[in-house]
């Protein structure tokens, strides 16, 4: 019987599996080892430029057990392991190379680090002091970074160490070619050429590549310290991939979105959309306030006793009927249909409206930007065919039905990113109803015909879960507190509910995997990159 390669790391065995492809970063990783280095990234092609990934490498006899070491140094990116290998990673001979290669990349590196917008997570700084000389041999010399706008992003141009992971990320990800190096030797640069500027719906991600300051955000470019931020993880809700992203605020204001690995979702990508698809949740046009409408007249509400109140007025409006929304999680969406299907069992449930944009956008690397702009429609399907045995109704279809004057009260669900997400002629039809619930973030058309009006959390402001368009489901806590006034929908629907304690989004989604199939996985535990369901999923089934 053949046993599993094997590679002795700094000492350390490490087992790999057969047919397992590592280089010797990656397999230093695996026991708790960091090789420094600039030019590899994991997503990209190897080039081997740096130079700071440099070891010390050799074999070991198998059967006597004898190592040989090879005499000069080689960079781990590009060196495969191998069974019978031997890496050392902190040989004096390895720590003098990356004093030099460190040394080597500030000689002409402007020291403007208090200025610069990656001061604070910057690898050339990190690196410096843990890898770098204990005394600089040449001349301070105080100079700025020439500035160049290159299009979708800033281009400090002496910043650059031309590790090229941001001409080989718009090469081989976003396919659009736009950046390229310049010139030979140590004038070499990274541009583009003239009348092509970087202007792609992945170029955000380049300034998340760069591991200096060469790249800046100009939506972040000098808005924040990153020491002053604290990051949460988080899914955005900008289209139905649902990439994993780190939500990054300061003081319950979101000032960064960047993407967070998940190599099920969207591996180290987000597009440009959901990036910058954060300015509503600190919009000033929120709904802030609830309202009660008697007449014409809006008579502003406490919470204290509005949930009281609701539910009174819904147990007295006669037929009821639910939209719910595909910004909702998993288990807000829950607890909606369980609220109205206690007082009515009956009560209709409907899909509220899923925005479509164009045409699903391709990239060749297999990162899609969906053109269905929401998050959780397949989440929220299975909720309703859950207790509409299978039937999945659309708003489109729904609002005819109330001509008939049948159904009496709607509590309509919201969360759209805009104002004017239905037109006045599709939401005429709820002025009909005797009872109009409508929460969401914006006035719009179906808020000014409601009875009462709430105001409803954003992405950011809530616990719970969403399931992408693949059938994924990812679980988060939220970020940031809401403004003032306004009450994530989860905690509104457990106190209506008369459940005790604070709302438990993590014990609905039990509740939730026990009650219906498709969610059983989710009862064992959500992981921070989620869970696939669609082994059970409703497509599937029918």
């Amino acid at each position: 019987m053949t046993s599993d390669p094997v590679v002795l790391i700094d000492g350390r065995e490490l087992e790999l599996s057969p047919g397992e492809r590592l280089n010797a970063i990656q397999a230093a990783e695996r026991v708790g080892i960091q090789i420094p280095h600039y030019c590899w990234h994991p997503g990209l092609t190897v080039v081997g430029s740096c130079r700071m990934c440099l070891v010390e490498v050799g074999t070991r006899d198998a059967a006597t057990g004898e190592i040989s070491m090879m005499p000069k140094l080689i960079p781990g990116c590009n060196t495969p392991v191998r069974d019978g290998m031997v890496i050392v990673t902190n040989s004096e001979k390895v720590q003098q190379a990356r004093a030099m290669v460190e040394e080597d990349l500030l000689l002409r590196h402007p020291i403007d680090c208090p200025i610069c917008d990656k001061a604070g997570e910057c690898l050339l700084q990190d690196y410096h002091f843990q890898y770098g000389r204990d005394e600089r041999r040449a001349d301070i010399r105080p100079f700025t970074s020439r500035r160049r706008d290159i299009g979708d992003v800033t281009l400090f141009v002496d910043r650059c160490v031309m590790c090229s992971r941001c001409v080989r990320f718009c090469r081989e990800i976003s396919g659009t070619n736009e950046l390229m190096v310049v010139n030979r030797g140590a004038h070499e640069e990274i541009d583009v050429a003239p009348g092509f500027p970087l202007a792609n719906n992945l170029s955000g991600n380049v300034v998340d590549l760069c591991p200096v300051g060469a790249l800046g955000d100009k939506d972040f470019l000098y808005r924040q310290r990153v020491w002053y931020m604290r990051r949460h993880m988080g899914v955005c809700t900008g289209c139905a991939t649902g990439c994993s992203i780190w939500v990054e605020e300061n003081q319950d204001r979101i000032y960064r979105l960047k993407p967070r690995e998940n190599p099920q979702v969207n591996r180290w990508w987000i597009c440009n959309e959901g990036r910058y698809g954060y300015p509503h949740v600190h919009h000033d046009q929120r709904l802030a306030q609830p309202l009660r409408r008697d007449g014409q007249v809006p008579v502003d509400l406490d919470w204290t006793a509005l949930p009281a109140e609701l539910l009174e007025r819904l147990r007295s409006a006669g037929r009821l009927a639910a939209v719910l929304s595909p910004y909702l999680s998993v288990e807000e969406a829950y607890l909606l249909a369980t609220l109205v299907r206690g007082i009515d069992r009956e009560a209709r449930l409907v899909l509220g409206p899923v925005p479509v944009v164009g045409e699903d956008e391709r990239f060749p690397n297999g990162f899609i930007i969906s053109s269905e702009k929401c998050p959780n429609r397949r989440g929220v399907e299975e909720i309703i065919a859950r207790f509409e045995n299978g039937r999945i109704t659309a708003l489109d279809h729904f609002l005819p039905e109330l001509a008939d004057g049948q159904i009496a009260g709607v509590w309509f669900s919201g969360g759209y990113k805009n104002a004017n997400w239905i037109e006045e002629e599709k939401a005429r039809p709820l002025a009909a109803v005797k009872l109009l619930v409508v929460q969401d973030l914006f006035p719009s058309a179906i808020s000014a015909l409601a009875t009462y009006e709430l105001p409803a959390a954003a992405f950011a402001e809530r616990d719970g879960s969403y399931v992408n368009r693949n059938d994924h489901l990812q679980s988060v806590r939220w970020a940031i507190r809401p403004p003032h006034g306004v009450r994530p929908e989860g905690t509104l629907y457990w106190e209506m509910l008369g459940r005790s304690g604070l709302y438990n989004a993590r014990e609905v989604l039990r509740e939730i995997a026990a009650e219906i199939p498709y969610f059983h996985a989710a009862g064992a535990g959500v992981p921070d990159v989620g869970l696939n369901l669609k082994v059970n999923s409703l497509a599937e089934r029918t």
